[in-house]
């Protein structure tokens, strides 16, 4: 049997039949009942993703399609293009955390990339953390590290073959030398130092890998005790609320998020020892409050009344002490604030452009940074001594370019270090032509759209195309430099970028009208994007792809089912496909703003109104597709990825192929552990796109 299905697949593969033809996946035909509303559920089977009959499954279609994918790579060889792209790209400095600078390097491109850290930019990176070295056998990542106040020891969390659920281990940096505290089941936590003593940080209690998440006790460890020792802090096990946490200066604030409205509880404890005793000083806040930092006795936050985002701030003492710092500017998003001894650190965007505002905490305006439009800035540190800024330049088409500015003098200059030396550009500057420009939607509204291509292309409708987006939580998107993405553009393909709502790009009020009962709001904008570009002779319908993940993976699976006639090619990434089932795995029940609670009629029909696995019609040929997973994602499953595919291939209409491709040891963000899987997958990519839209 074997034997005859490997002759099968190469006869298939030689012939150019299709997926759907082959593929004859269990059904099981299942109707459910919601309010009263029936639907169909007939590959639920594919919900039990450690079963054997579901591995053997998952084996057959990525058998299949690595088969396809070795047909495209022999078409289009990417790899060694892009190796050689990647070897003339410029990276951001290393990250100054407390004392010392901190960067992750390959220095074996088919090894796990360890941590390093140097005492300053000139000096010679000292490897701290090697992954391979913890678990040998296991793909196995270092997701964040956090050094104590004094910078005398190092946490740092690793995640084992792609999963959420981390370990946090420690280095004494002093020494270079491994501490024996393991901490495990650590899940969706960041880690906080108390000093030097010990840190807080959270655990998840899961037993099933897949099963709702529970991740609902906040920890104090101390410094050389074991994990059992460890002291609860707070604890939502019986609201299932989420927790989040930080330390600034010398206290612990918790933020308790009920998951249902959103409203939001805020604690502090004074951190003098290693007793703890939470205060609440805001109750039941509907999200006006939003809080930034603690600086100096005073609590720094932005109200939600203002879209755009201003800096308030009280004396934690006392509410009623409440001054405006930094009012809101217009039409420019106040994205994110970083603090200094002296400085209000303010990053804007506004529509193609980002700039980096200094204020003194009075609110004076002291120095202003821009940088060319349709590029991002990158706060990299400041030092409160020199007053020197290092911060970051890129693009889609551009790799970082470091610099530095006295912020006195203003004096500016490029900057290079052992780490960093200077590259040629691969292409001259003016090389692509960069837009971001405003398209109207159905409902009349504005949508912030960025459209790259090689300057000279002529727009005459018959350009391939790839469009993407993500349009959920509040995300605010910025440029995302990538040299496959280079490729594509070189061969005269076309980029785009549409800002839609459900997105921050325009405030909180955008996020709204693409959240909830308004969530159609986000698909349908992507849908007028597509329109945009074919009706502007960008594109055409048979040269147009589309791709997005995790919420940008639904956004294109929505795509595909609503309007199958816009795309030639669909590419969505570790997506939700089922949302009438999406609260019953890992985090789906923590979303249920976003997206709307299906015990609520109204949610559950407009939910099954767009969920992509229950809108697809017998009758209708749907674009090629590649649906891409991971067998490890407990973020979102892949039983989302497995049941769309076979509701997909299952039908004789089908004939456009349809092709699922599972990572194996990986979770939601795939394989990029060593750079020859990071570069692979990226090939891959880039050459299936190429190949189906130059058919």
């Amino acid at each position: 049997m074997k034997v005859y299905y490997v002759l099968l697949i190469s006869f298939l593969v030689s012939t150019g039949m299709h997926s759907q033809e082959f593929f004859e996946t269990k059904k099981t035909p299942n109707t459910v009942t919601k309010h009263k509303i029936s639907y169909q559920d007939d590959y639920s089977w594919l919900e039990n993703m450690r079963s054997e009959d579901v591995n053997h499954w998952v084996d057959k279609q990525n058998e299949f399609t690595n088969n396809h994918l070795l047909e495209t790579s022999k078409t289009y060889s990417l790899v060694s293009k892009i190796r050689e792209y990647d070897t003339r790209t410029t990276y951001s400095l290393p990250n100054k955390v407390g004392n010392y600078f901190y960067a992750s390097y390959r220095k074996d491109k088919k090894k796990l990339a360890s941590l390093y850290f140097m005492k300053s930019l000139d000096d010679e990176p000292i490897e701290i953390v090697n992954p391979t070295k913890i678990y040998p056998e296991k793909n196995v990542t270092i997701s964040g590290y956090y050094p104590s106040k004094n910078s005398s020891n190092l946490a740092y969390k690793i995640s084992i073959d792609g999963s959420d659920k981390q370990e946090i281990r420690f280095v004494d940096l002093f020494k270079n030398k491994n501490l024996d505290d393991v901490l495990k089941n650590v899940k969706f936590s960041n880690v906080s130092w108390n000093k030097d003593r010990g840190i807080f940080y959270k655990q998840n209690s899961n037993k099933d890998f897949f099963a709702q998440d529970s991740t609902f006790k906040l920890y104090y460890h101390k410094i050389g005790n074991i994990q059992d020792a460890d002291e609860l802090i707070f604890d939502t096990t019986e609201t299932r609320n989420s927790i989040s946490f930080f330390t600034s200066i010398n206290k612990i604030f918790v933020i308790e998020t009920n998951r249902t409205n959103g409203f939001k509880n805020y604690y502090y404890s004074d951190l003098d020892g290693d007793y703890f005793k939470l205060t609440k000083f805001i109750e039941n806040d509907d999200s006006d409050f939003q809080f930034i930092n603690y600086y100096k006795g005073r609590i720094y936050f932005t109200s939600k009344k203002m879209n755009w985002g201003d800096i308030r701030s009280f004396d934690i003492q006392n509410r009623k002490d409440e001054k405006t710092v930094i009012p809101q500017i217009y039409t420019h998003l106040l994205e994110r604030t970083f603090f200094s001894d002296d400085y209000l650190i303010c990053k804007y965007k506004t529509l193609g452009k980002y700039y980096i505002i200094f204020y003194d905490y009075d609110g004076k305006l002291v120095r202003k940074i821009e940088v060319p439009n349709g590029m991002d800035i990158e706060f990299m540190n400041f030092d409160n001594k020199t007053k020197d800024f290092y911060f970051g330049v890129y693009s889609y088409t551009m790799p970082f370019r470091n610099f530095k500015v006295n912020i006195e003098t203003g004096k500016e200059q490029p900057f290079f270090s052992l780490t960093n030396p200077p590259k040629p550009t691969l292409f001259p500057l003016n090389y692509f032509e960069t837009k971001t420009i405003t398209y109207k939607s159905r409902d009349n509204v504005d949508i912030p759209i960025t459209i790259i291509y090689k300057k000279g292309l002529p727009l005459d409708g018959n350009n391939p195309t790839l469009l993407k987006a993500y349009g959920g939580f509040g995300v605010v998107s910025s440029p995302n430099y990538d040299t496959g993405l280079l490729y594509f553009l070189e061969k005269g393909g076309v980029f785009a970028y549409a800002e839609i709502r459900g997105g921050g790009e325009k405030g909180e009020k955008w996020h709204e009208d693409g959240m909830g009962l308004k969530k159609m709001n986000c698909f349908n904008d992507f849908i007028d994007a597509a329109e945009y570009l074919i009706k502007e002779k960008y594109t055409c319908p048979n040269k147009l792809a589309i791709t997005g993940a995790s919420q940008g993976g639904l956004l294109v699976g929505v795509a595909m089912t609503k309007r199958p006639d816009l795309f030639k090619v669909a590419i969505p990434k570790v997506g939700a496909f089922d949302m009438i089932n999406f609260d019953q795995f890992t985090v789906g029940n923590y979303h249920y703003r976003e997206y709307g609670n299906v015990k609520n009629e109204d949610d559950f029909i407009n939910l099954l109104s767009y969920s992509p696995y229950h809108n697809i019609k017998k009758e209708v040929n749907y674009p090629t597709t590649l649906i891409i997973t991971s067998e490890n994602d407990d973020r979102v499953p892949p039983l989302h990825s497995y049941k769309f595919a076979a509701a997909l291939q299952n039908r004789t209409e089908q004939k456009n192929p349809i092709y699922l491709k599972v990572t194996k040891k990986a979770g939601h963000y795939g394989d990029s552990s060593t750079y020859e899987k990071f570069l692979n997958e990226k090939a891959e990519f880039y050459s299936f796109l190429m190949y189906h839209l130059n058919q």
